[in-house]
Parts: C-alpha cells; structure tokens; sequence
C-alpha cells in the first residue's frame, strides 16, 4: 500500500471514520490539500474494499480499513511518543518524522517499542494508541467549533497537523486546559474562549476549532 493511501486511513480515522462520517471536505482541510485529490483517493479505497462512501455525507472506514488504520495509528504514535519524550521534539515537528519511521517499522521492532515505552495509551497529541488487541478507548469526536457559547469544556485531542500544532503552541492551547467558549464570531468567524486554565483569553480561528476535540467537564 501506498503512504499516501496509508496517510488517508489514518487521517480518516482520526476524524472518527469508524464511527462517525467524514466528509471529504475534512479529509482535504486536514492533509492540506485540494478536494479533488481527496475524491480520487477515496475512490481507491472504496475500490479496494477499505471505505463505504454515502453521497453527500461522508465516508467511513470499513473493518478491514479499520484494522489497517489501528495499525499504522499504533506504529505512529508510538513513534511520536518516542520522538517527544526521549529525542525532545516539539509536538509540531513530530509528525512528519513519525509519518518517515512507521513505514520502515517490522512488527518485531513495534512489539519491542511498544514495550520499551510502557505501552503508552495516548500520544503527546491526545489521541488514543490502539496497542497490538486492536482495542482501544474511545476518542472524542466533538470538536471545539460546535461546542454552544456558555458552555465549558477541556481540551482532548487534536488532529496530527504541523500547522495546526504550529498555532496551537503559538497561541498556547494545550491537551488538558479547560475552556469557556465565550462566543463564536458570525460568518465563520473565529471561536473567542477564556482558557481557564491559564486565566488567558483566547480567539481561536475557524478553520483551527474544527480540529480541536474537546469532552466535558466532569462536575
């Protein structure tokens, strides 16, 4: 398989592809690029038994698209775990190296990484590691975007974007802060929340609240 085709899967599901559709419009926001490669690609994988495509709602992963996709999430997450915590990379920068290392990566030296690491559950990002079971804890698929004004959440997730983890270490939104969405700017404007973990006020841009997962509060 391809690692464009193999960068597809997983960014499918990150976005909750097992559970929820996908829109091809996501799919393009998140790799950066034009919608209509997206369209080309996610023909393949329907082709290739990987995607189930609903017209003009979204896609989903298969089982055997699902499989594949723990798998690689397993193998580059791990290596993102690896990256951060003993090479001292900036989440920013791990992606890319973890995207290069996961496709050179035996089942043998994943297995010895898993276990040399302490079988971590999360990568520094916040999404879940599957681990070799192929089971793994439910991800947040809410994202900040559509979280109403007044109501208060924290940070979970975000989806594996240089750019994205760019801005947020810009900004300094980290997995973990608790938010107050105080009200969303009219016209795909951008989401102004106070973090009140930091005691800052944040605006934070449209196109970034999508791909901010955040869960509640536990009262």
């Amino acid at each position: 398989m391809s690692p464009i085709k193999e960068d597809y899967l997983k960014i499918i599901f990150e976005l909750g592809g097992t559970r929820v559709k996908v829109s091809n419009k996501q799919i393009a926001i998140s790799l950066n690029i034009a919608a209509g490669s997206v369209t080309e690609m996610v023909n393949k994988l329907l082709r290739d038994g990987l995607a189930k495509h609903e017209p003009y709602s979204g896609v989903t992963l298969t089982a055997k698209g699902a499989r594949l996709a723990k798998l690689l999430i397993w193998k580059h997450r791990l290596w993102e775990v690896f990256l951060v915590r003993k090479l001292g990379f900036k989440l920013s920068d791990v992606d890319q190296e973890a995207d290069v290392l996961e496709h050179v990566t035996s089942p043998k030296l994943l297995k010895a990484l898993d276990k040399w690491l302490g079988y971590p559950r999360h990568c520094p990002h916040g999404g879940v590691i599957p681990g070799k079971d192929g089971h793994y804890s439910r991800e947040s698929h809410v994202v900040l975007n559509d979280v109403k004004d007044g109501h208060t959440v924290a940070v979970d997730r975000f989806i594996d974007n240089r750019d994205l983890l760019t801005y947020l270490g810009d900004i300094k939104l980290d997995i973990g802060d608790v938010v107050h969405v105080v009200r969303h700017a009219p016209f795909d404007g951008p989401v102004i929340v106070h973090n009140l973990t930091d005691h800052t006020k944040l605006t934070i841009g449209y196109k970034a609240a999508h791909y901010i997962f955040v869960r509640p509060v536990k009262k």
